[in-house]
């Protein structure tokens, strides 16, 4: 099945790796961009995408409140907090919002495993 992906982060340059990585493990897999969180709604309600990959620190509202927004469009929609800030209230709050937390710096390891995750959650809602 084919899924698509919302990549938030202020970092062209990390959205960039995060595309690629998708790319090289699942090719037809759609990836989509957005720099912040006001983007990113947009994104929701007009690309209705399967996944979200949140940056946690961007300007404006954090990764995490932009996750909980999600949560409340889109109940059963796999989520990942994306973050270098590997505090245990950041960890704990993701957790709290049914998000996954991935540290950075990402590897292709840790996005495979959080986009099979996802895929098997939404394989598994459909059925």
């Amino acid at each position: 099945m084919s899924y698509k992906v919302l990549i938030v982060d202020d970092s062209k340059l990390a959205r960039m790796a995060v595309r690629k990585v998708l790319n090289t493990l699942y090719p037809d897999w759609t990836g989509l961009d957005a720099g912040n969180s006001e983007e990113a709604m947009k994104s929701l309600q007009a690309m209705a995408p399967d996944i979200a990959l949140l940056d946690f620190n961007m300007p404006g509202r954090d990764g995490l409140d932009l996750a909980a927004e999600f949560r409340q469009v889109r109940p059963g929609m796999p989520v990942a907090i994306v973050s270098a800030n590997r505090q245990q209230e950041v960890v704990n709050r993701a957790k709290a919002i049914g998000a996954r937390f991935l540290a950075k710096p990402l590897t292709e390891q840790q996005l495979g495993e959080f986009f099979a995750f996802a895929a098997k959650e939404l394989e598994g809602a459909g059925s």
